[in-house]
């Protein structure tokens, strides 16, 4: 038997305020599901019997049932929304990108403090399968000393949609993919930043970013690199879908797609400062390339992991009801909002940013 049930109520009703609709009824024993609202009268007829639902969040935030509200509106009113919840004492729950910078998150931090309020953010993609693999292989040190960590996303269709088409809104890519994808790297790689480059540039959409490319110089010697590309094409199996690399001295792994499928790939031996023998290729002869000797490249299957966007609900229903620790703390996402502001600084100027 629960002993303690959560009351949700959703500000913004829109794609990701109906996914939260779903999975507070359908999945989570623990919770309740009490009121929705939105501004666009044709997003409440997408709501389902047995709760409220208003139009405004004014409205919604009277309702005393109410105990935690998932704010999914645009990100430019997030500030906003987080600011109205706490003023009514409720706990919070925000839609990624928390922000649209540092400095706004910090006023969202300022809110929710005074007002004495429970306040996390929804980076459920901690969770998901593909990169808890690669975390794992990274964290348990299977690859050895690892040197470089490659996350990459792609895509055929090219174009935003809906409201993320608007820069004023806090639309682009960005701030749609890439927020998660540097948030899952920072909850990998337990080290400082020392230097940020970034380049981010418009393909198909004139007014919001649709590609980028950022590495990240950790102190500790690990290279990680995020690239996303709406409109990066190839017929190759399984293209456009997440891809991890990941290199280190005691070999390498590779992980394909949202279903991951891959292999940790080693040397039978490891020849240090030692001429090998030399091998023809078209390009010539090489001691360090071509293919590799019959027996010499050896395989191994990937961990094994158990995961999915619901743990993100379960951790954080075990942190209100004193039985762990908030997963997605504010001070985590305080520095991930700083680095999004490093980044938007080195596309622009072009250049290396020292950050940590």
């Amino acid at each position: 038997m629960t002993e303690k049930k959560l009351h949700f109520g959703i500000i913004g009703f829109g794609f990701m305020g109906q996914t939260h609709a779903k999975m507070i009824t359908e999945d989570l024993e623990y919770a309740e599901l009490v009121a929705v609202c939105d501004i666009n009268k044709m997003q409440l007829e997408n709501a389902q019997e047995g709760y409220e639902t208003y139009l405004t969040a004014d409205e919604l935030l009277k309702n005393d049932a109410i105990d935690t509200v998932i704010i999914a509106v645009p990100n430019h009113l997030h500030l906003e929304m987080v600011k109205k919840a706490a003023a009514a004492g409720k706990d919070i729950i925000c839609e990624k990108p928390a922000a649209l910078n540092a400095d706004e998150f910090a006023q969202m931090q300022k809110a929710v403090e005074a007002a004495g309020v429970r306040f996390t953010i929804h980076h459920q993609r901690r969770w998901d399968k593909d990169y808890r693999i690669a975390r794992e292989v990274y964290q348990s040190g299977t690859l050895g000393d690892t040197y470089t960590i490659q996350n990459s996303l792609y895509g055929f269709n090219g174009n935003m949609h809906d409201w993320h088409i608007y820069p004023e809104f806090g639309g682009g890519m960005l701030y749609d993919w890439g927020i998660h994808l540097l948030d899952q790297m920072l909850f990998m790689v337990d080290s400082e930043i020392e230097t940020v480059y970034a380049t981010v540039k418009n393909v198909i959409n004139k007014d919001v970013d649709d590609y980028f490319n950022i590495q990240l110089q950790f102190k500790n010697g690990v290279t990680g690199q995020v690239e996303l590309g709406t409109y990066f094409l190839s017929d190759e199996d399984g293209w456009f879908e997440r891809h991890w690399f990941l290199g280190g001295n005691d070999g390498s792994a590779k992980i394909d797609g949202f279903h991951p499928q891959g292999k940790i790939t080693r040397t039978t031996d490891l020849l240090r400062n030692v001429p090998g023998q030399i091998t023809m290729t078209a390009a010539g002869p090489t001691r360090s390339f071509g293919p590799a000797p019959e027996g010499r490249i050896v395989t191994e299957p990937l961990p094994e992991v158990n995961v999915s966007h619901r743990n993100y609900f379960d951790t954080y229903y075990d942190y209100v009801t004193g039985k762990g620790d908030l997963v997605v703390k504010p001070e985590q996402i305080l520095r991930l909002m700083k680095l999004m502001d490093a980044i938007r600084v080195s596309a622009k100027e072009h250049r290396s940013i020292a950050f940590e």
